[in-house]
């Protein structure tokens, strides 16, 4: 148990200062290339922290722990909207472009609702519940094209003005890769550590996917949002989001799914209801104020309090 607890702190250690070079890199490379930071956010920097969440949901997939597969991704895209986003928010408050909303936050609830339809093949299986290989193919699918879309709108509007960077290119790439080496190390040194601690306390596995290893996937999200908002990259800090809920699902669970097939539970399509309720209750606020204000984000951490007792409780 000792050596449990020393791994999960050095994996902290590994995360915040992972995510701290991760940040400054990936914000350096954006300006010098003339790429908007969102876009960053939403590709580079959300591929990077959603690694951990691939490592683990393909593993439980390749050992049949269903309940870890899809309580990882579905407990960390509700930890990364309501905890990553909201902390985020109470540091300091960030303004969303209503452009990022019409494109990348309605991409998130689409992919939420592609998952439960997957779940429960409301299309042309209803009595089967499970995300098969066709439905992981669907996923990959429909994320290949969203990437796709961003990447051509990227190269369409890069801006050719320099921002006066002072480090050099090479530098700001050393910097983003060995950033995203720590918090891929750490997030798996936390995850490890804390799934033993939590079998030794007899934590059932479903309780386990929805909050120790949801919650520790999800560390590299939080600490690198954390981080962008301190350093007034809000852009970055909510395409991080946005973009990591996205590949978690499309990405992800899709390869997960192709794979092997992940057998469904009554209970993991009710923690799919919320994930799509959050995220649509969530978007009028933002949609009406172009903003996530501290207030909002105080809201926002108080439901994922909620959700935790909820889930505990069941």
């Amino acid at each position: 148990m000792i050596v449990s607890i020393i791994i999960l702190i050095i994996g902290f250690g590994l995360l915040v200062k992972g995510a701290d070079f991760f940040v400054e890199g990936a914000s350096d490379i954006a300006k010098k290339l003339g790429i908007p930071s969102i876009v960053i956010g939403l590709t580079i920097v959300a591929l990077g922290t959603s690694l951990p969440e691939l490592a683990v949901s393909v593993t439980a997939a390749l050992k049949e722990s269903n309940d870890i597969a899809l309580g990882n991704v579905t407990g960390s895209n509700i930890m990364n909207l309501l905890v990553v986003v909201g902390l985020a928010a109470v540091i300091r408050p960030m303004t969303v472009k209503r452009s990022v909303l019409k494109r990348d936050y309605v991409m998130s609830c689409l992919m939420a609702l592609l998952m439960l339809a997957g779940a429960v093949d409301i299309f042309w299986n209803p009595r089967e519940t499970a995300i098969s290989l066709l439905d992981g193919a669907v996923l990959l699918g429909v994320t290949a094209g969203y990437m796709y879309h961003l990447i051509r709108t990227a190269v369409r509007d890069r801006v050719a003005e320099q921002f006066g960077i002072t480090r050099p290119l090479p530098v700001s790439l050393l910097l983003c890769a060995g950033g995203a080496a720590a918090i891929i190390g750490g997030g798996q040194m936390v995850v490890n550590s804390a799934t033993d601690l939590a079998y030794r306390f007899g934590m059932s596995e479903t309780l386990v996917g929805l909050t120790i290893v949801a919650i520790g996937t999800s560390l590299p999200e939080l600490v690198t949002s954390v981080v962008a908002a301190k350093k007034g990259e809000s852009e970055i800090a909510l395409g991080n989001v946005l973009g990591s809920n996205i590949l978690n699902i499309g990405f992800i669970l899709g390869a997960s799914g192709v794979i092997h097939p992940i057998a469904v539970k009554m209970e993991n399509v009710y923690d799919m209801l919320i994930l799509i309720a959050l995220t649509a209750v969530f978007f009028i606020p933002l949609w009406c104020r172009e903003k996530v204000s501290r207030m909002t984000g105080a809201v926002m951490l108080m439901c994922y309090l909620g959700y935790m007792v909820y889930i505990v409780m069941r």
